[in-house]
């Protein structure tokens, strides 16, 4: 009877772990999104630059 309940919180602290860990995954995902917007962007700006140096 207790070990059922010790056994079920336990299972219980594992699915919060495994939650917790999903969402670090998600928010690093975002992240590295956010980065390789920046990164693009800056693509773009060297872009125009170098098109303005030519006109």
């Amino acid at each position: 009877d207790t070990v059922f309940f010790l056994h079920e919180r336990e299972r219980e602290r594992e699915r919060e772990r495994e939650r917790e860990r999903e969402r670090e995954r998600e928010r690093r995902e975002r992240e590295r999104e956010r980065e390789r917007e920046r990164e693009r962007e800056r693509e773009r700006e060297r872009e125009s630059d170098l098109y303005v140096m030519k006109a």
